[in-house]
């Protein structure tokens, strides 16, 4: 189940909003300038057959943000490099372009600082989110990654973490996972 937590900057233990509830995971996030919303999805689709399925809903997208390349991504909790991969983007930082992920399958938590307030953001399959670019944030993949993921670009070498430097990513609950 999706999940929506706000905190303060400097607290990571008092939830200020705690939701689960769409609509408002998605009026939240859009006043911070954050794309969420739900695509459907289907219990037949393979790693081959992703990009055939949701067609229609990346190509919406391309037209609509000026995306140039879409791919998948998908991890189990076997993979002999879960915990690299999960390492490398828990400290906050930025990208030169937007973070756009649609979870065919699993879940992952992202976590944006905007001003004074950190939002957790744990996306689960069927949820579409999009990070601008620019925005700090953080994503954890938890330690067994389960997830399938499309990712779209407008250029994915220019796809680049800019570390901020910052030690907040440490002071704000881990992912942990919910679903099977």
């Amino acid at each position: 189940m999706s999940r929506l937590q706000i905190f303060h900057e400097g607290d990571g233990t008092a939830a200020l909003i705690d939701t689960s509830d769409l609509a408002t995971i998605a009026a939240t996030l859009e006043t911070i300038g954050v794309r969420f919303e739900r695509w459907p999805t289907r219990d037949d689709v393979t790693i081959e057959n992703i990009l055939q399925v949701y067609a229609p809903e990346i190509e919406a997208l391309k037209a609509e943000a000026g995306y140039q390349s879409v791919d998948v991504v998908a991890l189990a909790p076997d993979h002999p490099d879960r915990a690299a991969l999960r390492g490398k983007f828990l400290a906050e930082h930025t990208h030169g372009e937007d973070e756009v992920r649609f979870f065919v399958d699993g879940e992952g938590l992202f976590t944006l600082h905007e001003g004074s307030r950190v939002f957790n953001m744990l996306c689960t399959k069927g949820d579409l989110i999009s990070v601008p670019a620019g925005m700090r944030h953080w994503f954890d993949m938890g330690p067994a990654p389960r997830f399938t993921a499309i990712r779209l670009f407008v250029n994915p070498d220019g796809w680049v973490a800019r570390f901020t430097g910052s030690d907040i990513a440490e002071r704000f609950p881990r992912h942990e996972p919910v679903t099977a």
